[in-house]
């Protein structure tokens, strides 16, 4: 059942916030780099959790909890597993290619969830090597929001933070995905909570400049998990509407309909039970400046 605004853990949690950091351990340096900045934190109680997600870990072991994976259990299996592993009343998931920009950074986000309790997630933005934030990086539209912070609709995974009781109340990301969307998905599920999601624009991270299509099996992946994440949450003509939206887009994006429609299928064939969201979740969304067919 997922959890309401307002309610608290169980159980006093041992640290202020956790930084999960999950790896294939295939970019030594920049997961070096990673690690680096988020011991470079300042006035914040901090547990760091490195999840090795199928491979060998490095050495030395540079974290508080390490957990090595036998096999790669895709990028929001292996979140779930280190927010699960946390020991914090929040949970960061940072990529082990970002780093923090800034040794306070913990320390306001901590601030930040303090004041505002019904606070979910909250977005970081992202900044490249070019001092940019990509079109894909931004939770909103308009491609000159990047710089403005308020509330928003989905939140970005690369650098983000959750409230743990929260995110464990509304099952946390869905392991099905593997790739893409997972984001989106869990946000939908928060909204619809009563939970609020925040993009804070002056807390930023780095994260190098990458195409979606770096990730083998890209196309077909986001179709499928679009499709579920749709089936699954959205009211059948918001449903509807997404669809044709989203796959138009694809198309004058030049995305290939043999790998769009491979992954419709192999989602139609597996779908889940449908627990649409409420109407004024939707209107909310669209409020907000998103509605849930864009």
């Amino acid at each position: 059942m997922a959890a309401k605004a307002g309610e608290s853990a169980s159980r006093e949690p041992k640290h202020e916030i956790a930084v999960v950091v999950l790896t294939q351990a295939d970019r030594p340096a920049e997961l070096a780099r990673a690690i680096a900045s988020v011991r470079a934190q300042q006035q914040v109680d901090l547990q760091l959790v490195l999840v090795v997600n199928g491979a060998h870990p490095p050495q030395p072991e540079p974290s508080d909890r390490l957990i090595v994976l036998p096999e790669n259990v895709g990028i929001p299996g292996g979140r779930n597993i280190g927010a699960t592993a946390a020991d914090a009343r929040l949970v960061m998931f940072l990529d082990d290619d970002a780093e923090l920009l800034d040794s306070g950074l913990l320390a306001t986000v901590v601030d930040r969830f303090k004041a505002d309790p019904r606070l979910g997630a909250m977005a970081i933005r992202l900044i490249d090597e070019h001092g940019r934030t990509q079109r894909r990086h931004i939770p909103r539209l308009g491609a000159g929001s990047a710089e403005r912070s308020g509330p928003v609709t989905y939140f970005v995974g690369a650098a983000c933070v959750v409230r743990a009781a929260t995110f464990h109340g509304v099952e946390g990301f869905d392991a099905r995905f593997f790739y893409a969307m997972e984001e989106s998905d869990l946000s939908w599920r928060l909204l619809d909570a009563g939970w609020s999601i925040w993009y804070s624009a002056n807390l930023k991270a780095f994260h190098p400049r990458t195409a979606p299509s770096r990730h083998h099996g890209c196309e077909r992946l986001t179709a499928r998990n679009r499709l579920w994440m749709a089936w699954r949450s959205l009211p059948a003509p918001v449903f509807a509407g997404y669809l044709l939206t989203w796959t138009s887009i694809a198309v004058a994006r030049g995305v290939p309909l043999r790998e769009m429609l491979a992954g419709y299928r192999e989602a139609w064939s597996a779908r889940s039970v449908r627990h649409p969201i409420r109407w004024r979740t939707v209107v909310k969304m669209t409020l907000l400046g998103r509605p849930p067919i864009v």
